[in-house]
């Protein structure tokens, strides 16, 4: 019972450039997807246009979100949050009430 939970502090340093490459992609296929359906857009085969757009979009989005949540995954940091910096903290946050209060008596 005299083991201590280890503290830990989690730091994400994503970027927008880790991200960059991916935003491209997903414009691209955008565009592509319009191009189709310009491409098929008559009176006879709207329907196969739309269809086009649909399938495109529900086949690429899986793919966009796994993209983004493993880059943001990978970018998470937990790391050990050592024992002198916590009571170092917390024993110069005591001081400073003790000196503001002795200033506040004399």
């Amino acid at each position: 019972m005299d083991k201590e939970i280890q503290r830990y502090r989690m730091v994400c340093n994503l970027t927008f450039g880790d991200i960059y490459g991916q935003i491209i992609v997903w414009l691209i296929v955008i565009f592509i997807s319009l191009a189709t359906t310009l491409a098929l857009w008559s009176s006879t085969r709207q329907i196969y246009a739309l269809a086009t757009v649909g399938i495109i979009l529900v086949l690429s989005l899986p793919f966009l979100l796994f993209a983004f949540v493993t880059t943001l995954f990978n970018h998470i940091e937990f790391a050990p949050v050592e024992e002198e910096s916590t009571v170092s903290r917390s024993v110069s946050s005591s001081t400073g009430s003790n000196v503001s209060q002795t200033i506040a008596e004399a």
